[in-house]
């Protein structure tokens, strides 16, 4: 029997990664932070010297992509290239927004299909993305597509930011989630679309806590785990 497979699709801000995270350690599962694998290639490419346009170079990270997951010792997450912690480079701006951008080159995606498909592992996974329920677990038997207001999610940003870049602008974060947000809808390849088979959720206005409690119910109700 295959293991089961819980998707969390959603734009940048919607809350997906602490949704995943919360539901996978309340599971006991495996986790798959799909833009993490972007980033991380995005950030390597940057610390190379890469051009922003070398698709050739970034497939080539990304097939040799030497990375690991896990988690510190207070439960915050730890992501390791090559043995050293870039756990905050790859969550800087300039990485997620290199990540928007080669997440629309078909080679890319590609070389890290198989790579996000082996995390499927026993007990379960709990998979978070933009297209793990449309293209990765396309047959999972629960899809959730999160979302939230722009305004809701530049401020979560905001929030998440000042306290490391005393430059951060509101403003700015609107306009570069706005531009995300186009990017990665109209890409020819996995855009950012719901499954057809997905639950919407908006998290605008919800806490962490009613959201997993919402995606815990839907699971129970599927016979994924008990209720």
């Amino acid at each position: 029997m295959n293991p089961a497979v819980v998707t969390i699709d959603g734009p940048s801000g919607a809350g997906k990664g602490t949704i995943s995270r919360a539901l996978a350690g309340r599971l006991g599962w495996h986790l798959l932070d799909s833009g993490a694998l972007y980033r991380l290639v995005a950030f390597a490419g940057l610390q190379q010297g890469l051009a922003a346009d070398d698709r050739a170079g970034h497939t080539r990270l990304a097939q040799a992509l030497d990375s690991r997951f896990g988690a510190r010792a207070d439960g915050t997450e730890l992501i390791e290239l090559q043995g050293v912690d870039v756990t905050q480079g790859i969550r800087s701006e300039a990485s997620g927004m290199g990540a928007s951008r080669i997440a629309a080159w078909p080679e890319l995606r590609s070389a890290l299909l198989a790579r996000q498909q082996a995390f499927a592992q026993p007990p379960g996974l709990v998979a978070d993305g933009r297209d793990m329920g449309t293209v990765v677990f396309p047959t999972a038997p629960l899809k959730i597509f999160l979302m939230a207001t722009p305004e809701e999610r530049a401020l979560r940003r905001y929030k998440q930011l000042k306290g490391k870049d005393s430059g951060v602008s509101l403003a700015a974060l609107s306009r570069e989630i706005a531009a995300r947000d186009r990017r990665d809808a109209t890409r020819p390849v996995a855009p950012l679309v719901p499954a057809g088979d997905a639950v919407v959720i908006d998290s605008t206005g919800l806490s962490v806590a009613e959201v997993v409690e919402r995606v815990w119910r839907l699971g129970g109700e599927r016979g994924l785990w008990q209720k």
